[in-house]
Parts: C-alpha cells; sequence; structure tokens
C-alpha cells in the first residue's frame, strides 16, 4: 500500500465501453447529450448492439477517483459491487493492479456487473447510460467499521443515493465516518441526480458532509438559483470545504474562511469522461496529505487535464511523475 493518508473511496462499480458517435446516434436512441441516465437491461443491450467499434474500461465515477489517488502516490480504499462475472473480474483486476484496496465481495447470484455505455460526441462531451446491474446489490455489510474508521477521509459518490439498500449502505458509512473522526467527502454526481435527490442532498450537505464536490449546473441545481455567486453564498454556510468546477473557468476552492481560484490547465480536449473524478482525486490526495486548497486545487486541475486528452476515465501517465513535472511536488 502506497504511503499517505488514506481516502476510502464508494461507489457504483462499473466497466466503461467507450464509443465515438455523432449526434444523429444520440438522436436515434432518444438520449440528452452530457447526462448520466439509467437504462435496464433491455435498453443497454439495444444501445450496445448499435454502437460502432468501443474500447471496455472499467470504471465508476469512485472508482476511478480511487484510481487517480493512487496514481498520485496516494492510499486509496475502495467499497463497490460487482459481480463473480468475467468483466467484475477485470473490475477488480484493473483496480488493484493500480494500487487501489478493494475487498469488497462479489455477488454469486442476481444481476451481472455494471456497465456503462458512453457515447462520446465530436464535441468531446459524452452521454452516459448505465446499467447498475449488480451495483444494487451493495449493502450495509459491506461497509466494515475497520476500514472507515482507519481512513482519513470517506468519498461517496451521489449516484448511490438510487436505491434504498444503496442509501441505507452509504448512510451507515457515513454514520461511522462521522463516530470515528473521519472527514466525509461527498460528490454531487450530476445534476439529474442532484434533481432527484434535492431536498436529501441538501441535508446530507448541512449535517453529515465535510468536503462537497459538485461543477457549476450540480450546485446551481442543489440550491435552484441562476447564480454561481449566489449559490456559493449559500453553500459557505453548510461545509468547511467545497471544491466547485467551473469547465474552462478552473475552479472555486473554498473553506470557512477562506477561498481560492485555481486556473483549468490546457488540454486539448479528447473526452470529457472522469474529468470530475480525477479532479477529486487530485484534491483528496492533496487534502489528507497536508496540503493547503490552493495546492489541493492545482492536483485536481492537473490530473482533469491529463484525463480529458484521451478517451477513457483514468490517468494514462502517473500522475505523481507529472505533478513533480508540472508543479515541483
Amino acid at each position: 500500500m502506497a504511503a499517505g493518508a488514506k481516502v476510502l473511496c464508494m461507489g457504483n462499480a462499473i466497466v466503461d465501453i467507450i464509443a465515438r458517435v455523432d449526434d444523429d446516434f444520440l438522436a436515434k436512441h432518444d438520449r440528452e447529450k452530457g447526462a448520466m441516465l439509467l437504462v435496464d437491461a433491455e435498453k443497454s443491450a439495444s444501445i450496445y448492439g448499435d454502437m460502432p467499434p468501443a474500447v471496455e474500461r472499467s470504471g465508476g465515477s469512485a472508482g476511478n477517483t480511487a484510481a487517480g489517488i493512487a496514481s498520485f502516490g496516494g492510499n486509496a480504499g475502495y467499497i463497490g459491487k460487482v459481480h463473480d462475472d468475467q468483466l467484475g473480474t477485470v473490475f477488480r483486476h484493473d483496480i488493484q493492479a493500480v494500487g487501489v484496496d478493494f475487498k469488497t465481495a462479489a455477488s454469486k447470484t442476481g444481476a451481472p456487473t455494471a456497465t456503462s455505455m458512453i457515447l462520446v460526441t465530436p464535441d468531446a462531451q459524452r452521454t452516459m447510460n448505465t446499467f447498475l446491474g449488480a451495483c444494487t446489490e451493495i449493502s450495509e455489510d459491506d461497509v466494515a467499521e475497520a476500514d472507515v474508521a482507519a481512513a482519513d477521509i470517506l468519498y461517496v459518490e451521489g449516484y448511490l443515493w438510487d436505491t434504498p439498500p444503496m442509501k441505507a449502505a452509504v448512510l451507515k458509512a457515513m454514520d461511522l465516518a462521522i463516530k470515528h473522526g473521519t472527514r466525509v467527502a461527498l460528490t454531487l454526481s450530476d445534476s439529474f441526480c442532484v434533481d432527484r435527490f434535492r431536498d436529501e442532498f441538501r441535508d446530507l450537505v448541512e449535517n453529515k458532509v465535510d468536503i462537497l464536490f459538485a461543477n457549476e449546473a450540480e450546485i446551481l441545481s442543489l440550491y435552484q438559483v441562476d447564480s454561481f455567486d449566489d449559490a456559493v453564498v449559500r453553500l459557505k454556510e453548510h461545509v468547511r470545504i467545497a471544491a466547485l468546477t467551473r469547465s474552462e473557468k478552473g475552479s472555486l476552492l473554498m473553506s470557512t474562511d477562506q477561498s481560492v481560484a485555481v486556473e483549468a490547465f490546457p488540454a486539448v480536449v479528447e473526452d470529457t469522461t472522469g474529468a470530475g473524478d480525477l479532479y477529486a482525486a487530485g484534491v483528496l490526495f492533496g487534502l489528507a496529505n497536508g496540503h493547503g486548497l490552493e495546492m489541493s486545487g492545482k492536483l485536481g486541475s492537473l490530473a482533469a487535464s491529463e484525463v480529458i486528452s484521451h478517451l477513457g476515465a483514468r490517468s494514462e501517465v502517473r500522475l505523481k511523475d507529472l505533478a513533480a513535472e508540472k508543479l515541483g511536488l
């Protein structure tokens, strides 16, 4: 295990199937560009059958973040559910191979390992069509108190709020974190996710979350305001630390007594899949290892710029080396 304070990530364990398509493909399948849409097995098979040649890679939002933290040389763990099938074996191998501690037992019965058909259009936008499969079978039994207690930060993706058993597992993890002094971090995941669970997410932010991640659309949706500045004012009343991304405008990191604007690193954008996940990886690695808001934000921006420069949601270079080259760490 890599040195440094541990970040325990919790999310949907998904294998990404990524293909380049045009806008007509999205229209044919009634897809909303840029959204993460949940699909059933039948719709997933329909999209897959019509996709051009694709690339299969292990993904899932929090899984990508855990892999990014490990790439920085950090100590990352992961809680997520796969099935005991071929794709589940692939997911487990991939995340363990990059140095993430992943011990969650695979399910032996029920739905197969989750997949996400990621459709990348020429403007580099990604439209995700996710069949949750075995992810929905995660339960409170998969959350070990010792693992949460040993972590410095528990990081949870908002996507886990989609079914009652998943929600129960998250709440158990958060309550254990609070009990043991582990900081709780949450990403709002998607503005459509916020639309579904706005009141519950606000309650989490106000009562359980220490560190919040959101993009501009998500934070506007959370507080139902039209101005980013208005959303920031509302948010500052509730969380100790927030990291808010604004695409090419960079990001804003804030605490109760400090606000820092961080510029986006320049990049040739090929695929935006994983940008928020890798941004979170850099920020979490920084915060867990004693860096301030500015350096943590720069680490996040650097990781995001790397992942959007190629197809897929995980870095293709060692982020520790990139941070040494670009930031002198």
